[in-house]
Order: C-alpha cells, then structure tokens, then sequence
C-alpha cells in the first residue's frame, strides 16, 4: 500500500463527504489474458500491479464483496481497493437477518465483519449507499447512480441477489415484509408479538425460517406453499416430509398446494394496510401482517449493455473470470463453469460467496485457482439444525441413515452410484466424510451408508 495511503470513504458512518473516485495516474495493470500464468514475474507476484498502478474495484458490499476485499489485502495486494455497497451499513452477515438479530437475540453489532477501523487501517475505501448503474468495460470504469465514475485495473461484480416480488396485487401494501436486508429485518421484527397473526407465503428456506421464529415469539401462523411439501425443490421429498410434520407439530397451519392470489388492505379501497391474504382454494386468510418468499433473482441489470456474459446471472469460468479481461465475479450474482458437471451452476450460500471470494482474490494477484466447491448450507429451526453438503440436484437413489421418527438422521443423495448431495438433520458429524466422497467421484456402498454402526473413514472407499 501507498504511504499517502487514501481514507476509508464511509457514508454510512464518521464523515459522509466522498472521497477522490479516480485511479491514481499511470499506466494501467496488464489485462487478463486467456491465462492469468502470464501475468506473474519470476518472484510470482502479479506483473504490473504495484500500488501506484492497480486499482480494485469491487461492486457489491454484501458477503462475497466484503471477503474478497480482506482476502486482497491478506494475499499482498498493495494497490488500491474500493468497495462499493448500494446499502448503507458496512459489510454485515445475513443469516441471522431470519433467525436470531429477527428474534432479538443477537446484537446489530456483531452483525458486521468487521469494525470501520479495519478498513480504514488496511486502506480500504468504503463506498457505501452508492447503487452502481453502468460498466463500460472498454474504459474500465463503473458508473454510480450520483454520476460518479470509479476507473478500475480489475473488477469484481459481487452485487449478490434481491428479493422475488410475488406479482399479485396488494403485495405491496403496508404490513407486506420480505428478509433480505438489514432494514428488512428491523422491520419484521417489530411486528413480532405474542398473539399477532402472520400469512407466511412461501415455504423455502427464509419461508421456514420466518415461520419458525414467528412461532417461538408466540406469533400465530398461516404458512402457504404452492409445491406439496415444504423445502421440496431445495431438499426433495424425505427432508420435505420431515420439516412438513415437524412445523405443524410446532402449530404452524400449513397449507400446502395452495397460493396467494391477493392481499387485501383495510379501508374501503382497500389500499391500507395489509389484513387478510386470498389463496387459489378460494379462502381467506385473515392476518395482522405477511412475510413473503419465493425466491431471488440475481442483480444484474447494471450490467445490461456491458458485453458481460448474463443468464440467469454473471457466468463466469472456473477461475471465476467473466468473459471481459480483467472481470471477475462471485457469489449469488454467479453462474460458475463446473466441470465435473459440464455446466454451469449456482449456489446461494455464505460458503459459497465466501469461497468464490477467496479465490478471486487469488487470482486477481497473479494465481491460477480452480473453483471446484463442494457447497455448503445450513439452517437452522427451532432445535433442528440442517446441513447440506453437495450440489442438490438429480439423484436415482436415497439412502437414509437414522430416522425421520427421531428427527436425527442423513439422506444420502447417489446418482449411477456416487454420491451427489447429502443432507443431514442433528447429523453434523457426517457432513465431513460426505465432502470426502463426494470430492473423490468414487461409487460407495449404500449399505454402509445405511448402517449406523459403520462410522467415520470407514465409510470411505478402500
């Protein structure tokens, strides 16, 4: 880094004037070409990218951003990084947004990375409440909605994902919550109060997770899902039935097979606030507010025009380039070239944007890195914590070790044989030698799978 060293830009928090948006002057960093090997000089750092050169910008502040930007530092790069954030606050974790900062049991502050000193100690510029709007890649530079414009060496597109918004009317009447952000889950979370009553639509992940910590605040709750299980599409029919018995257990009213066709507000135009939900079975659903999920969609109108490669997302190779040199993406934004799979996937996970992040910044300083994730989730509701290891996807076979009466087993995903996905419920244990076998491509043996009394390496292939 500099010894002029540039402050740490914060709009959210100390002093709000912006700082200088231009690269430094002189000569711009080598673009990547086909293979980044050709950047490194004979000591292995990346040729040309010296603190009076290079300048990284990173889009997005969210998980993936706000990795990619300590990793840079920690992996040596000596240049200059902005962040930029289209929210206010700095780089915070969002998981908890649906479980225990929702339910008041976790502290805004342990909510972020990191402290502002950090980045203002390692030089990093935080540009925040600031959505970009454009890329022109052939000046390399990103366009801000203040009209501001950030010249960059490298780029990495991290703008993660937002909220589907469920296209019926009145879903966008007072009362009517979505979890996302920050903001979002201060919001929900004043609504919760013993005896209230909550239309939960959506029974995915954050539809379960709302619905499990409405019901432990006492909220009465009304949960509509289309599909004919919960967490179907996400974790297939064994998990499904599992978490289908173990909400209504919790007094969860789940109406599977059924969907919101309008929310309805009070007052005679009906426009006030949200009081009650009609569903495609002709019912109505009366309530004191509504949580909606039904999934998200990648940000990436900014890009339009760009010449970045989109669909369904940024793809990217799998060194996490994009199809323009010196691009780089990560995390929910992204589909990844998977070559054991001959496609292109994605995965909405912190493992995931924290992983992709990482070795971004590998690359961004000379590696050639290999993304090759084995994916990781979890969730947690109610006293049942889920893990997922694995691309959750097509399987031939099941094999369950444990019980669905005890609420502790692992369902074992094969296709032609191997391991495709596990998924495991109280089985934390088992989530490692998954990994292993699911890394190695070898066939295994469901029988072992299924025995309890085989454990650990030995599950392993000889």
């Amino acid at each position: 880094m500099s010894s002029c060293g540039a402050s740490a830009i914060v709009t959210d928090e100390g002093d709000p004037s912006p700082g200088p948006t231009d690269a430094p002057d002189g000569s711009r960093a080598t673009r990547a070409p086909a293979s980044i090997r050709s950047l490194l000089t004979c000591d292995g750092r990346a040729r040309g990218y010296s603190s009076d050169m290079s300048t990284i910008v990173v889009v997005g502040a969210s998980l993936a951003g706000g990795r990619c930007v300590e990793q840079l530092r920690r992996r040596g790069f000596e240049g200059r990084i902005q962040l930029v954030g289209e929210e206010a606050p700095r780089p915070y974790e969002r998981p908890p947004l649906s479980k225990k900062f929702l339910r008041g049991q976790m502290d805004e502050e342990k909510l972020y990375f990191r402290p502002l000193d950090f980045y203002a100690e390692r030089e990093i510029e935080l540009v925040l409440g600031a959505r970009a709007t454009g890329l022109d890649a052939d000046a390399r530079s990103v366009t801000l909605e203040d009209g501001r414009a950030l010249s960059y060496d490298q780029l990495v597109i991290a703008t993660g994902a937002r909220v589907r918004r469920l296209p019926v009317p009145g879903a966008e009447l007072e009362g009517v919550h979505y979890v996302r952000s920050l903001d979002d889950s201060r919001g929900l979370a004043a609504e919760l109060s013993a005896g209230r009553r909550a239309v939960v639509i959506g029974a995915g992940v954050i539809g379960t997770e709302v619905a499990a910590a409405c019901r432990e605040e006492g909220v009465e709750v009304v949960m509509l899902e289309a599909a004919e299980l919960p967490l179907l599409r996400a974790f297939g029919p064994e998990i499904g039935k599992l978490y289908d018995a173990i909400h209504r257990d919790h007094g969860v009213d789940l109406r599977c097979g059924v969907k919101a066709t309008a929310l309805l507000g009070r007052g005679p135009q009906g426009s006030g606030r949200v009081e009650a939900v009609e569903t495609s079975d002709g019912a109505r659903v009366d309530c004191d507010f509504v949580v909606i999920g039904v999934g998200v969609e990648p940000c990436v109108e900014w890009l339009d025009g760009s010449g970045v490669a989109l669909d369904r997302g940024v793809l990217v190779d799998d060194r996490c380039r994009t199809n323009v040199p010196g691009v780089f993406a990560a995390g929910d934004v992204t589909r990844w070239w998977s070559a054991p799979h001959g496609r292109h996937m994605s995965v909405e996970s912190v493992d995931n944007a924290q992983t992709m992040a990482s070795h971004i910044a590998e690359n961004a300083v000379g590696a050639d890195s290999v993304y090759a994730p084995v994916p990781f989730f979890w969730s947690d509701q109610y006293d049942l914590k889920l893990q997922i290891v694995g691309h959750v996807g097509a399987y031939d076979q099941v094999v369950i070790r444990g019980s669905l009466e005890d609420r502790k087993l692992t369902a074992f995903h094969l296709e032609g044989g191997k391991l495709r996905f596990a998924v495991g419920v109280n089985r934390l244990n088992e989530m490692g030698v998954s990994r292993k076998l699911i890394s190695s491509g070898a066939t295994v043996d469901p029988a072992k799978l299924a025995d309890e009394d085989v454990k650990g390496k030995a599950l392993l292939p000889d």
